[in-house]
């Protein structure tokens, strides 16, 4: 599984809006404590030139991103993507449409308060903790009104904006650049703005060409109004709508052990290459081969007659016409090497893959790791289109799961038609089939709600592992709401249709969180 998420640890909204009243400007109120966060233009409603506006600060736990990478839990800089991601809050206020809303790393500590009222803007700090539209905390007044950010043009990769079209959509927005400056300590982590950009917020125009009291000068600001558009904050009783920032990252392993093909003039290039996995385990933790570390590795394929026999015979010719093909370190206790083999006008029974360290002159094997063994198939074309319809079974499902608990699930697909002849001997272990484009989402069954969807756009980030064994995937508790049932739905996908097709079948689970 390639996806983690951290919801934000502090958040505030801070406003130069007239109350009701419009008497006073409500500058000193303090929103931290309320369940949503609001983001607004106002123009000309106390005179024919006035400003209103308000904007949004919200702050993330870093330190548990970069903690998390440390444990290998998160992968390396350039392997993942973070995403800011804001949940609408329905209103019954009016929705502006055809808003732009930008994300701006902020300059300065702030404080995020317990202020509620984003009516009346009555919670007024008053020398207590909380940032407002003109201090970010009880000690410390914003340098310009409205807060800091980090805006000059070598800052430009670090900010990050979205267009709403209706106004009701969720802020999703890539600040990957930001998180990895936070974590490597170029910039401190004080978090993020998120405002109407310039040409929507409120005209105004000051005659010193400078902020004035709480005004901020915008002679290229809108003169019609934005307002109002509402995000649930981290306080909100909705567990799915906080505030966070989710990492994904394609982390799929594809061992082509179970399904590996003769090269043929059928396949494109590419596919005419298998992926072969070692994994190496000392008293149960993956482990680098000492010899080898996080260097190369080499790998020879051998011809054999069945399974638990010894591989016989001399180097098979590989596809490239060498007899040795050289792999290389993954992560931790994991090596992998890519290799083709021609042959599939006499195809063999078995072929067995033999992992060492190198070779002597003589050509012989130094150091042998591993033996293991696979049976080869061969690419067949077809008169006509396929339409596969498959069964499935999730082989480990459990009824519930801790909140706390990371579960790897095996997915069981064979098609469902499938009718072998046996005669004399049955096998233990069912015959499965490989998908190799397969992609999972995660519903609560209460509702329906779209507790983790399917994440096949850029970063494939809930798309299934395979091996020798089948699909597989792994899968984070900790994203789903204890107390409540689940479940997994899955999509394949079709080539001839060039769609994902989600299958008939739904796993149902609980996920619990235990006080003891």
């Amino acid at each position: 599984m390639g996806l983690k998420k951290y919801v934000a640890d502090a958040d505030t909204t801070i406003v130069n809006a007239f109350p009701p009243n419009l008497q006073t400007r409500a500058t000193g109120a303090n929103a931290g404590a309320a369940d949503v966060m609001e983001v607004y233009s106002i123009y000309a409603r106390e005179n024919t030139g006035s400003q209103e506006l308000s904007r949004v600060l919200v702050k993330f736990p870093i330190s548990s991103i970069s903690t998390d990478r440390t444990n290998g839990v998160v992968p390396a800089s350039g392997s993942v993507s973070f995403y800011l991601k804001l949940y609408n809050a329905q209103t019954s206020k009016t929705v502006p449409r055809d808003l732009k809303l930008v994300v701006l790393p902020v300059s300065q500590s702030w404080q995020e308060g317990v202020g509620l009222d984003l009516e009346n803007y009555e919670d007024k700090t008053k020398g207590n903790t909380g940032a407002n539209w003109m201090s970010a905390s009880n000690t410390a007044a914003w340098t310009s009104v409205g807060g800091d950010y980090l805006i000059s043009s070598s800052f430009s990769a670090l900010t990050a904006s979205q267009t709403f079209s209706t106004g009701l959509e969720h802020l999703e927005v890539d600040i990957t650049p930001l998180v990895e400056k936070w974590m490597s300590g170029d910039i401190n982590n004080y978090g993020v703005g998120v405002h109407l950009t310039a040409s929507q917020e409120a005209y105004y125009s000051s005659s010193t060409g400078e902020n004035t009291g709480s005004i901020i000068d915008n002679v290229d600001g809108a003169t019609k109004s934005y307002y109002t558009k509402r995000f649930f904050a981290r306080g909100s009783q909705f567990f799915f709508s906080r505030p966070a920032i989710e990492a994904r990252w394609n982390s799929t392993t594809k061992d082509d052990r179970g399904d590996f093909t003769y090269s043929s003039s059928l396949a494109p290039p590419s596919e005419n290459l298998n992926t072969l996995y070692l994994y190496n385990y000392v008293r149960g933790q993956l482990t680098n081969i000492p010899v080898v570390g996080t260097g190369k590795i080499y790998v020879s394929l051998y011809s054999g007659s069945a399974a638990g026999t010894a591989p016989s015979g001399s180097r098979l010719k590989l596809y490239d016409g060498t007899q040795v093909a050289t792999g290389g370190y993954v992560s931790t206790g994991i090596y992998s090497c890519s290799v083709g083999i021609t042959g599939a006008n006499t195809p063999l029974k078995r072929i067995y893959d033999v992992w060492f360290s190198g070779s002597t002159a003589a050509g012989a094997d130094v150091t042998q790791f591993y033996t293991s063994s696979f049976e080869p198939t061969v690419i067949n074309a077809s008169p006509i289109v396929t339409n596969p319809v498959y069964y499935l079974n999730i082989t480990n499902l459990k009824n519930k799961y801790r909140s706390n608990e990371t579960t790897r699930f095996n997915l069981y697909v064979r098609h469902k038609n499938w009718n072998p002849t046996i005669f004399t001997v049955a096998e233990a272990t069912a015959e499965t089939t490989t998908i190799h484009s397969a992609s999972y989402r995660v519903y609560r069954l209460l509702d329906g709600l779209e507790a983790v969807p399917y994440g096949t756009g850029s970063d494939l980030h809930t798309l299934l592992e395979y091996d020798m064994s089948g699909n597989y995937f792994d899968f984070d508790m900790d994203l789903l709401e204890p107390g409540y049932a689940y479940g997994f739905k899955f999509s394949f996908y079709n080539s001839a249709l060039r769609s994902w097709l989600e299958q008939p079948y739904a796993f149902k689970f609980r996920v619990e969180d235990y006080e003891y």
